[in-house]
């Protein structure tokens, strides 16, 4: 049992106090000392539910230096390094370095993840070792599996059939990449067959939609319909969709209506496409946003994802959400009150939306005690300075505690 003292609650304008017991939340309010075993003083720093991380390539990180320099820094010659040397990977290389990117994500704040992985292989071996490492860390972090195939669902031969072998394996979601197919017809019929898949095993759906800058690809309606017309739009993620940042406004004023209608939801990852993105143009150099501001105002379900940790499609990335928060913030012209206030969403509650893990997420009393303490008071305050987490706890248990940065100057300020 344990009373964290002096907490701050987002949205809120004075502190309150925090009961821990039994892995829940077993009050949230004023409370005396005697109520806790363990007394922690939070000094008035903001409490948050858990940030998600709804989008990352774990069998990838730390593949960069190994398989060789993307020299053009594209998409395509990105699944191109991957392809080539790929089969060099043993599930326990794969285990390890992800071990090691999920420590770093865990150092963030992150407790909920979803993990593409990719199953264009004869063998599976990304997805055995994915299967087996969730297994490992279920008591720290929740790790959602995607079926996805990296080399197309139809333009990997074979690529249909092992997309549903990886779901009866246990992968919690099925996915897609229709813009990589070789023609449009290929790619309509994969996001309809993921679809489909979805239905027959009840699970989730996470397609790579339309990341290019290539106006011409509009696979997310052919998405949002299908998933509307099925039912299970609260279900369904478009993730990148850069190419809405490349459609016409009468387009893509017509496809907001779509997919509010459909329910479901989007995900960005900004610094890795702003990296990807625009490696065409001259100039004026697109940057490979989609619409994040656009589809805020509408109501529909918008989070941010890391995506890549020193792989052949980005060369940085630390699982740091605050970073990708602080990317898409400017590049997405969100730097104004009513979207500053509310930042924390787009890497916490809306991930959790999309992940789908219900409302025993939320800091509620008899939920289970899932948090972090960030070194900030406020949304705003944490977006502007990038802030740190200071502590993580997770089920009541304490996954870590940082000191709050001291300094020593001679400034007379």
């Amino acid at each position: 049992m344990a009373l964290y003292k002096n907490a701050m609650l987002r949205g809120k304008n004075q502190t309150t106090d925090i009961l821990v017991k039994d892995g829940k939340f077993a009050k949230i309010g004023k409370c005396c000392e005697a109520e806790g075993e363990e007394v922690i003083d939070l000094k008035g720093k903001l409490v948050c539910e858990p940030y998600c991380d709804p989008h990352i390539h774990l069998d990838y990180v730390f593949t960069a230096s190994s398989f060789g320099e993307n020299s053009t820094g594209t998409l395509f010659d990105g699944i191109a390094s991957w392809s080539d040397s790929k089969s060099t990977l043993s599930a326990d290389i794969i285990k390890q370095r992800a071990r090691k990117g999920l420590k770093e994500q865990l150092l963030g704040g992150t407790q909920y993840i979803r993990t593409h992985v990719d199953v264009t292989d004869p063998n599976l071996t990304g997805l055995k070792a994915m299967l087996e490492l969730r297994e490992e860390v279920k008591d720290l972090v929740e790790i959602q599996i995607v079926a996805f195939p990296q080399e197309g669902m139809y333009s990997y031969k074979g690529g249909e059939e092992l997309v549903e072998e990886a779901l009866k394996m246990g992968a919690d979601c099925v996915s897609a990449i229709p813009h990589f197919e070789y023609t449009p017809e290929m790619g309509v019929k994969s996001v309809k067959k993921a679809v489909e898949l979805a239905v027959k095993y009840d699970k989730m759906v996470d397609a790579h939609c339309d990341e290019t800058d290539d106006d011409m690809s509009r696979f997310v309606e052919v998405l949002a319909y299908e998933a509307m017309d099925k039912g299970i739009g609260e279900k369904t993620t478009a993730s990148h969709t850069c190419a809405m940042g490349s459609y016409n406004n009468a387009y893509a004023f017509k496809l907001m209506k779509l997919l509010k209608k459909s329910g479901i939801n989007l995900i960005s990852c900004p610094t890795e496409n702003t990296h990807l993105q625009g490696r065409y143009d001259t100039y004026p150099k697109r940057r490979g946003l989609t619409r994040i501001k656009e589809m805020f105002d509408e109501g529909i379900n918008v989070c941010f994802a890391q995506d890549s940790i020193c792989d052949p499609w980005y060369p940085l990335g630390n699982g740091n959400l605050t970073y990708v928060l602080d990317s898409d913030f400017h590049g997405g012209h969100l730097t104004s009150p009513q979207y500053m206030n509310k930042a924390l969403d787009l890497i916490s509650a809306n991930g959790a939306k999309t992940m789908c893990p219900g409302e025993s997420y939320f800091i509620r009393e008899n939920n289970p005690a899932s948090f972090i303490v960030i070194d900030a008071v406020s949304d705003f305050d944490a977006l502007r300075n990038r802030a740190g987490v200071l502590m993580s706890v997770r089920n009541g248990r304490v996954l870590f505690k940082k000191q709050e940065p001291t300094f020593e100057t001679p400034l007379a300020l």
